[in-house]
């Protein structure tokens, strides 16, 4: 079929959550994808930082092809093979004593936010049901009814109440409003060490750092989500290394399975996870066989491949290389490792038209926040990659 019937069938039936651009992609491999029509594209989103191993990686495929065909799911009512093997791998590969295994991102926040709650409670004495939880303005931790409640987006959040009470939202990066914040109640401050979904923007420098010394004066979690900024994206195993802290508790998904299938993951010390006990929170597939396969494997290939290293050296070239663009539609490029935000000039008339500009060219880039085209590709992107998709990137702006 093309891509045009395919497109008129996804119209036809299936909900319109999504606006996607209009390529039909039927194979990938590496950095690169491929259409229906065979026509090749960089991919520039990398599933939101879910294929830092690249797509369809060989060692991977293989993992998930040898598990499949031995044992996939027993639930944790009784015990596996690979879990133990996994949760020993993560941890001593992070620095955390225990993890607690989940599917998806916003799977792995919602634990985050009830283990925090539970701790304090039992740990810090905070009274029944008053438990805070600091969040920053512009936040995205995932979309279920807790999490959208604690959004300043009107997109995620309008038309969803009640919402659940129990946040606290402060500015992105100002840590005397974190101060400020801070109550007898509170439990957490749950942050994203650099906030992707609203166009790769870090704090100030030396933020995460004082937060962290925040919370150990005021006996508060410091709670890093490092589900896209995590696993090899900014240049370090995790975006959080970069000040130099070790948060208390650190969510991971997305490239934690290489994007062969819905890992996630917290990890913490054994005092905090410590407080779920049996039958207090679980996942029927959290820890099944199959992801836990795919997930040690995924974490070998970032390692043994220098694919953290290789995004820090390009990344700076990939940085420095657009900011040389001569256009008036940029305003200025921000980034780190290989994750990088072109702002646009209010004049530029929207990120949309120069994604679908980009896609005619053969890159797929994610337009976000109306004004922002979020570059971020898979971690293996060669040098000759990144020189092709600058010269395209240049030509498109200097052509619209």
């Amino acid at each position: 079929m093309t891509s045009a019937e395919l497109i008129a069938i996804e119209e036809k039936y299936g909900a319109h959550n999504y606006h996607p651009l209009d390529v039909v992609i039927e194979r990938a491999q590496g950095a690169w994808v491929y259409d229906v029509e065979g026509n090749r594209y960089l991919d520039c989103l990398a599933a939101y930082s879910a294929v830092n191993q690249g797509h369809c990686h060989p060692r991977l495929v293989k993992v998930v092809q040898e598990q499949a065909a031995k044992l996939t799911l027993t639930s944790r009512a009784f015990r596996n093979n690979l879990w133990p093997l996994f949760a020993r791998e993560c941890c001593e590969l992070l620095g955390y004593e225990v993890m607690l295994p989940m599917n998806s991102g916003a799977e792995a926040v919602e634990t985050a936010i009830k283990t925090a709650r539970k701790w304090g409670y039992l740990k810090k004495g905070v009274a029944a049901d008053q438990a805070e939880i600091i969040v920053c303005a512009g936040n995205f931790h995932g979309r279920t009814t807790t999490i959208i409640s604690f959004s300043d987006d009107p997109d995620g959040k309008d038309y969803y109440g009640p919402y659940t009470p129990g946040f606290v939202l402060v500015p992105y990066g100002d840590i005397e409003a974190l101060k400020k914040a801070i109550t007898p109640n509170t439990a957490a401050f749950l942050v994203e060490p650099i906030q992707g979904e609203a166009g790769v923007v870090s704090p100030p420098k030396g933020f995460l750092k004082q937060a962290a010394e925040v919370c150990k004066t005021n006996n508060v979690l410091l709670i890093c989500d490092e589900i896209q900024s995590g696993l090899g994206r900014t240049g370090k195993m995790l975006a959080s290394e970069h000040e130099g802290i070790k948060p208390d508790m650190i969510t991971i998904g997305k490239a934690l399975s290489g994007g062969m299938y819905p890992v996630s993951a917290v990890l913490s010390d054994r005092e905090i996870l410590g407080v779920l006990k049996p039958g207090t929170h679980g996942s029927t597939y959290g820890g099944n066989p199959l992801a836990c396969a795919v997930a040690r494997e995924a974490l070998h290939v970032l390692v043994e491949e220098k694919l953290p290293e290789n995004a820090a050296v390009l990344g700076d070239y990939l940085i420095s290389e657009l900011r040389k663009i001569e256009t008036p539609y940029v305003d200025y490029v921000r980034g780190i490792g290989l994750w990088v935000g072109i702002v646009l000039k209010e004049s530029a008339g929207g990120a949309r038209r120069f994604c679908v500009a980009l896609k005619e060219r053969g890159i797929l880039a994610k337009d976000t926040h109306s004004h922002i085209i979020r570059l971020a590709p898979p971690l293996v992107v060669t040098r000759a990659d990144i020189d092709w998709a600058v010269g395209v990137i240049r030509e498109v702006f200097q052509s619209i």
